[in-house]
């Protein structure tokens, strides 16, 4: 029979660096900077949908695209404003509102609810590296400078970029915030130039102002209607709304005050205010003033699709009113803030995975490393460019769906949070925040329904694969850290025999009959000696739904019985790391006893996945065996009666 085939020397090199994640990119993921560095770390999301905001705010609500913008304006310092400085108050090292949740839901009812918001995660960010991907494309292909060549080439060129930032991310991602302060800055001030000269241009021409108040006022006569029709139509223009969950995920970078305590940072807090609302009111400026030029001074045919403002409403104006060279600089600042865009996507879905799925069991360790998640989400960014063609506007309703599932998830947990509050104004305020938001959600999944598929698909993903991966996981050793209380210790050290007897015991009654019979039926059926001293161990199931474990192990005496009692997610697997800190900590053998178990085996597999418990004497074995490949060394299982 053919020997295994020793994969070649090249591969291996490859599979390494694959897995190898750079200290100093590591070390670097950890510095504090001041906070409006960090918020031009996130504002490079939360800017760049300057670059087709105000076309698609154009074309879902037309003449009426300044007041539906008002709306979202509103909604922004009034709405998710507050929402999201609560959460920077409530978790504030990071988690975001998706961990509020978690604490708040317990159980597997709890870790399934995070699955699904971490598929609009995906979602959210998936689509953000592919759309502002795909209009930088736009901004490239409309430039009048570039050759005919790349006209019809939208995708590729989407790929392309798409390429680019991962190769970026393989090199080391090391030098992010000082770049993204040059390209925010940049960009913000050639876009205030830009509407400040689009201002000027309706100043000196105040017939364009005039044309579109007359259309206005023809199609919408009562100034209520204008207002009840804005409201109906802002959630098409939800994507204004992206980058306050990218705000609070990266608080862990915020410096603070030198007095601040890591387990209530009251500076990393208050500076992470700062950030939120300074992002808040600039954006707010930028949506409100370019909606307004945008309309007023852009023919309506140019929005739609194949227009020469389409996905590049401001970029229109640049070329328009400056100048093509102005134009061109504007461009290339909006390809490359868009383009940055992604790679704070990108940043936040390698933050993302580590944090939640490998805790819960549900990944693989090696997705820990950067460089295997990079390729994985990459080949999914080329999947759903390919799927979008790479065209904004079919891409806007899943990204819309992403951005706002998760504002209403951070809604609703501020509210949850505040449920015991002495101020019943400030829940019913947050309560009816919360609704607006899911009335918006609702809204655009009805409208913009593909935007609930994409999300569906990567929940589905992320629950199988999770799943899988828990069962894949299930045997092994599972602990992290294990500690003992004086007593547990004395019983381990007066053991004067070469070898250390456990009865594995499930909990009952806890009264000395329950120990003697017990102790009498194991005796009995592995014929040991009464001279011989037992000791017992219990594991006391918490919640199974949970993965890696800090065992405590405490002795309690019950008569003249002495048991090691602890509790743990999962007790095969809690037996086998107590046996193995046995036998390390005394340099004892220890022999554990278990009874058979009767019953239906697939059935005990799924207690065992669900619950912590089922065959356990089965899976300590299994779970040993994985943890220690030497079988002299490995701790012995009995199985009696």
């Amino acid at each position: 029979m053919a020997g295994p085939i020793i994969p070649p020397r090249k591969y291996r090199q490859f599979i390494r660096w694959l897995l190898t994640q750079e200290r100093s990119d590591r070390e670097k993921s950890h510095q504090q900077h001041p906070w409006w560095q960090i918020m031009c770390l996130t504002g490079v999301d939360y800017f760049s949908t300057l670059g087709y905001q105000p076309g698609i705010a154009a074309l879902a609500a037309g003449v009426l695209s300044p007041f539906a913008t008002l709306v979202l304006v509103l909604l922004t310092l009034l709405g998710a404003l507050p929402i999201y400085r609560q959460v920077a108050k409530t978790s504030p090292h990071g988690e975001g509102s998706i961990a509020m949740l978690e604490h708040l839901l317990p159980w597997w009812q709890g870790k399934i609810f995070v699955l699904c918001l971490l598929g609009f995660v995906a979602t959210d960010f998936i689509i953000t590296i592919t759309l502002s991907a795909a209009d930088a494309t736009a901004h490239i292909v409309e430039n009048p400078l570039v050759p005919a060549f790349f006209q019809g080439q939208e995708i590729l060129i989407t790929l392309g970029l798409i390429l680019l930032l991962a190769i970026i991310f393989f090199r080391g991602f090391q030098e992010a915030i000082a770049i993204a302060v040059f390209l925010v800055v940049v960009y913000l001030l050639l876009n205030l130039i830009t509407i400040g000269v689009g201002v000027n241009q309706i100043l000196q021409n105040p017939q364009t102002f005039g044309n579109w108040k007359t259309l206005l006022f023809t199609n919408y006569p009562n100034p209520l209607g204008i207002l009840g029709v804005s409201a109906l139509l802002f959630p098409r223009l939800a994507l204004g709304l992206s980058g306050f969950e990218t705000g609070v995920a990266v608080m862990p970078l915020v410096k603070g005050h030198a007095t601040d305590v890591e387990a209530h940072p009251i500076g990393r807090i208050y500076n992470t205010h700062k950030l939120l609302a300074s992002a808040a009111i600039i954006m707010s400026f930028f949506l409100l003033t370019s909606s307004l030029v945008t309309i007023i001074l852009i023919p309506p045919a140019e929005f739609q699709d194949g227009g020469k403002a389409s996905g590049r409403a401001l970029a229109y104006l640049a070329h328009a009113y400056l100048g093509e060279g102005f134009g061109t600089i504007y461009d290339l600042s909006t390809i490359s803030i868009l383009w940055f865009a992604g790679a704070s996507a990108m940043a936040g879905l390698l933050n993302i995975v580590p944090r939640y799925l490998p805790r819960y069991g549900m990944a693989p360790n090696w997705t820990l490393a950067t460089r295997p998640l990079v390729l994985i989400y990459t080949m999914i960014a080329f999947v759903v460019t390919l799927i979008f063609r790479a065209d904004v506007e079919a891409q806007g309703g899943a990204y819309a769906t992403g951005v706002l599932v998760l504002m209403s998830s951070a809604a609703f947990a501020v509210t949850l949070s505040l449920r015991h509050h002495r101020s019943k104004k400030l829940i019913w305020a947050f309560s009816g925040i919360t609704l607006v938001f899911i009335y918006t959600t609702i809204v655009n999944i009805i409208e913009r329904p593909e935007g609930i598929r994409i999300a569906s698909f990567f929940i589905g993903a992320i629950i199988v694969t999770s799943l899988v991966s828990r069962v894949w996981r299930s045997t092994e050793l599972r602990v992290e850290e294990i500690d003992i209380d004086e007593t547990a210790r004395s019983f381990l050290t007066q053991q004067n025999n070469t070898i250390i007897r456990l009865i594995a015991n499930r909990l009952s009654e806890g009264n000395e009959r329950e120990y003697f019979l017990k102790e009498k039926e194991v005796r009995e059926d592995n014929h040991i000696p009464s001279s011989e001293p037992i000791l017992f161990l219990e594991i006391l199931i918490s919640d199974a739904s949970e993965f890696m474990d800090r065992i405590h192990i405490q002795g309690v005496q019950v008569g003249s019985y002495r048991i090691l009692r602890a509790q743990s997610a999962a007790v095969p697997n809690a037996i086998a790391a107590i046996l193995l800190f046995i036998r390390d900590y005394t340099g004892k053998m220890p022999h554990a006893y278990f009874g058979w178990v009767e019953g239906n085996p697939i059935q005990y597999l799924l207690r065992f996945i669900l619950f912590g418990e089922g065959d356990i004497p089965v899976v300590t074995r299994e779970v040993l065996r994985k943890a220690e490949r030497n079988p002299e060394q490995r701790p012995v299982i009995h199985v009696g009666g």
